[in-house]
Formats: structure tokens, C-alpha cells, sequence
């Protein structure tokens, strides 16, 4: 089978290769692989900022979907035919996080989705909702999952409250959705207007060019009369945790999710400590909480937001990359395999 291997820290080394057909052990599933989709996680990967330490070669990519061709002994809930999608995180499967939780992901430290077929374990995979293509699932497992999790999971959002979503991203432009979903307003900020327009015309109540407006806090903080935002997803990391913290209301929730912006950055504890904000890491989230978003999707008949599909070659991998480190999509970055 062909394989797009990084091998070394460069989009240039992303090379195709030859690898054995693989053979499903007992437990496990092989699929056909029909499509994938890129994350910012995926781009630094490449640059080798994300693991330094990352052993490579490595098939990248977390990201994706296909049909099963084969399982192996012991796997009852999946037969050739059936389409599927992988969950990021492999051993999570339910519960709080932990560091074995955590030690298995896909597209690194393990090898991904960037590739003709793949075996998985079985309970690595999701059925396909019906009302979605191979490429629709394919941008779900990361972006849609951590959109859920902040949301729904972690942040309870319920009809009425007031979010705030930073940027027009993968994750982003899903967090509108089940915002809006939850029965949510939903504020979303952005440098670009044609990208607010676009989100506007998904339901965002109201929108922010940050780069128009640097005290955008205050602004988003004024939308609501002075009351604070409910909940803010928190996209950008140092530049903008700040801002955020001056529009969120006391006891208001803050999921950080990104580093967009920076890693690190003079915090104002009194702001928090005294507002009682609460801040809230969110990491993809559990197979649980993947199956919930799914039913939920499959209920509302909810589709991803995609950008521009690339061919499965050296030149259309590299061209996909470097499209997600431009910063320029809107909506999620797919790769067609077949």
C-alpha cells in the first residue's frame, strides 16, 4: 500500500511509500482509507515544534475515515462495508483523563491516517452518520470533538447563555454550531471581515474584527450590557486570554483550547480570583463524548464546514499542508484517498 511518510521536520519530506498490506490482528479492524483531514496539530507536526522528540518517520495526520475491509477475530461491532472514523484518543474511552489516557494518540507519537489502509483497534472507531460523506467524517475525530467537549462535555452551555467564540477555525466554526444548537448567542471574533460575514451567515449573532477593535473584551462585554459573557472558547492562548477574562462574567467559564497567539503570558490572577473565572483545559475529549456528538449530528443532521480538497500525492499533501499554515482556509482542510 502507499503511505505519505514525514521524514524529517520539513512539509518538504513528506514523502510517498511502499508499505506491506497490513493483516487485522484479533480485536482489531482494517480499513480502506477514503479521506482525511487536517489540524493545526498536524502542521506543527511537520515543523517538528509540536515533538521535537517525535521519532520519525511517521505516517501524520489524526485525523480520518473509511471503510472497513476486514477484522480480525473477536470483533463483533464491525463487518466489511461498514464506514468508520477513528477517535483521537485510543485508550480513552470513557471517564476523566489520565496520563494513559493520554499516551496513545493518532498521527503522533503513533503513525495516522495518511495512508491507503490502516488497522485499528476496534474500539478505536466510530460508525459513519449516514447523512455524511468519507470527507465530512474525515474532519470530525480533533476539531469537532474538542468543540464538543468545551461546549457540551465540560461546558454545559444551555439555551440563553451568552459564548463567545474566538477565530473562524476547524474548532471554532463547530462550536458555533453546537452553540447554536444549545440554544445559545454566540459572539465570534475574527481579523477577517469576509470571514465574519461567513460565520454570521451561520448563525453568529454578532461578530468582532479584532484587528479593528484591540479592546474587543470590552466590546463583546458591552454586547451583553455590562453583564459578561457565560462562556468564552478560547482559541488564541497569551495574546488573548487577557481579553477574555475582561469579558467573561464572574463565575463565567473559560475553555482553553489554543496557543494561536502565544504559550505564555503575564497573567492578572486578581482578575480571576476575584471574578472566580474558571479556566478549563480541553483536549479532544473521550470515545463517550465522541459518540454523543455523533448522535447529536445524526439528529440535527449536522454537517462540518469544509475548505478545499487536496489529491493524495507528494505535491497535493505538501499543497494541503502548507494551505493550513497559511492561516487562509475556512473550515477544514481535507485529503481525498482512492
Amino acid at each position: 500500500m502507499r503511505a505519505i511518510e514525514l521524514q524529517s521536520f520539513s512539509v518538504d519530506s513528506l514523502r510517498m511509500t511502499e508499505r506491506p498490506d497490513p493483516k487485522p490482528k484479533p480485536g482489531e479492524v482494517r480499513v480502506r482509507v477514503k479521506a482525511c483531514s487536517l489540524n493545526f496539530r498536524d502542521w506543527l507536526m511537520a515543523q517538528g515544534t509540536y515533538n521535537p522528540k517525535q521519532k520519525l518517520p511517521l505516517i501524520p495526520v489524526s485525523d480520518g475515515a473509511g471503510e472497513v475491509i476486514a477484522v480480525g477475530d473477536g470483533v463483533t461491532g464491525f463487518r466489511p462495508g461498514d464506514r468508520v472514523l477513528g477517535h483521537f484518543f485510543p485508550a480513552w474511552q470513557s471517564g476523566e483523563p489520565s496520563v494513559e489516557k493520554f499516551a496513545v494518540s493518532q498521527g503522533g507519537p503513533f503513525d495516522g491516517w495518511l495512508c491507503e489502509q490502516r488497522t485499528f483497534p476496534a474500539y478505536a472507531l466510530a460508525h459513519v452518520p449516514a447523512h455524511l460523506s468519507f470527507e465530512e467524517a474525515a474532519a470530525l475525530p480533533c476539531a469537532a470533538l474538542t468543540a464538543w467537549s468545551a461546549i457540551v462535555t465540560l461546558g454545559r452551555v444551555q439555551p440563553g447563555m451568552r459564548v463567545l467564540i474566538q477565530g473562524t477555525g476547524g474548532v471554532a466554526l463547530f462550536a458555533l454550531q453546537f452553540a447554536k444548537l444549545a440554544g445559545a448567542e454566540v459572539i465570534m471574533t475574527s481579523s477577517s471581515d469576509e470571514k465574519l460575514a461567513r460565520v454570521k451567515a451561520m448563525g453568529a449573532d454578532h461578530v468582532i474584527n479584532y484587528k479593528a477593535d484591540p479592546q474587543w473584551g470590552r466590546t463583546a462585554r458591552a454586547l451583553t450590557n455590562g453583564a459578561g459573557l457565560d462562556h468564552i472558547v478560547e482559541l488564541g492562548g497569551a495574546g488573548t486570554l487577557m481579553q477574555s477574562i475582561r469579558a467573561i462574567r464572574p463565575g463565567g467559564f473559560i475553555a482553553m483550547i489554543g496557543v494561536l497567539s502565544g504559550a505564555s503570558n503575564d497573567l492578572q490572577i486578581p482578575l480571576v480570583v476575584m471574578q472566580q473565572v474558571r479556566l478549563q483545559g480541553v483536549t479532544v475529549g473521550s470515545k463517550d463524548g465522541l459518540d454523543a456528538m455523533l448522535r447529536a449530528m445524526t439528529l440535527a443532521k449536522l454537517k462540518p464546514v469544509l475548505d478545499e480538497r487536496f489529491e493524495f500525492s507528494e505535491a497535493g499533501v505538501r499543497a494541503a499542508f502548507n494551505h493550513m499554515g497559511s492561516g487562509s482556509h475556512f473550515g477544514k482542510i481535507v485529503i481525498g484517498i482512492e
